[in-house]
């Protein structure tokens, strides 16, 4: 299975990158430790991290900051879905009880604020001005995605451009972040960086296309998460935008109110609706042009088992059950 294989190309580096997680983790106040360590330990693919070293090692890096910078990017993704979640109000995560559920949304702010700032703190450390660019506008960016979803929400009448704009900042961005940082330790050419930048924007893409697929497909116990939440939050994602320009105008009725009720009881017949209509298929496929997209930019690369494997990444996106 893919996801072994990756697991072990990548395991000194990976045990070397949660080696920095712990230590720069702590500190002096007890529930930020606890906060931190609940949801570091939560189960999730460590994905974003694994891009810094796999950019790193297929553009020919041989020092160890790249094992900093995928901690970095971790923080700053695991503080994202501490404020996620409670902006959400999400009680699972990848079958937990979310960091919000089980110690409040007070403590899940704050403790986003302070894996922030660590986050910079650690970049800074690294000394070079491109990358601590690279991660302020990243961040930055991520930040306008959260605000462009939150006023999607329970509007029907978005559109498949404004989605992707949000899909580009909230999930891509990070994913393009990840990939430049390990291009810049690299003393990559602009040409090489730029490619890789691609290949992350298009994988992180293809990978939130797909989440959005698996929100009405997938098998609860291998997500961890409620099928139907993407509704009950109102999120207007490709499939429901999809099935109101392709069904009937009873269809799309029905679909427009649920997203503007945020009404799971509909989920049944939306889902119907969905699958009538064709919207999940047409949603995986433009996730897999996303991943094609994604093999495309990178095709230049020197080959390297790291580029073989980023090649096998992008199907792997697009292909995924869980």
């Amino acid at each position: 299975m893919f996801i072994e294989n990756l697991k072990q190309l990548l395991a000194a580096d990976m045990a070397a990158v949660d080696q920095v997680i712990r230590a720069r983790l702590h500190s002096e106040v007890l529930l930020v430790n606890q906060v931190g360590e609940y949801i570091i330990n939560g189960g999730g693919k460590r994905l974003r991290p694994a891009l810094v070293v796999l950019s790193a090692d297929a553009l020919g890096y041989q020092g160890r900051q790249h094992h900093d910078l995928a901690a970095v990017v971790e923080f700053i993704h695991t503080a994202t879905l501490l404020h996620d979640d409670v902006v959400d109000e999400s009680e699972l995560r990848r079958g937990r009880a979310t960091a919000s559920a089980l110690f409040g949304n007070a403590a899940s702010v704050l403790v986003g604020d302070f894996l922030y700032s660590r986050a910079f703190q650690m970049m800074v450390e690294v000394g070079e001005m491109r990358v601590m660019q690279t991660l302020a506008d990243a961040t930055n960016v991520i930040a306008e995605g959260e605000v462009l979803q939150l006023l999607n929400c329970h509007d029907a009448d978005v559109d498949a451009a404004n989605y992707m704009r949000v899909i580009h900042c909230k999930t891509a961005k990070l994913f393009e972040a990840a990939m430049r940082l390990g291009a810049i330790l690299g003393k990559a050419g602009a040409e090489e960086e730029q490619a890789v930048a691609e290949y992350g924007m298009h994988l992180g893409t293809a990978f939130q296309l797909v989440d959005d697929v698996l929100d009405y497909s997938a098998d609860e116990l291998q997500t961890g998460k409620h099928l139907g939440d993407d509704l009950a939050e109102g999120k207007p994602t490709l499939p429901l935008i999809y099935a109101m320009q392709h069904g009937s105008a009873e269809q799309a009725a029905v679909v427009r109110s649920a997203i503007e009720q945020g009404d799971v009881e509909k989920f049944v017949e939306v889902l119907q609706i969905i699958r009538a209509t064709g919207a999940l298929d047409f949603t995986r496929q433009q996730a897999m042009r996303e991943a094609e997209a994604a093999c495309a930019a990178i095709a230049g690369l020197a080959d390297s088992k790291y580029k073989r494997c980023l090649l096998e990444l992008a199907k792997f996106a697009a292909t995924r059950q869980f």
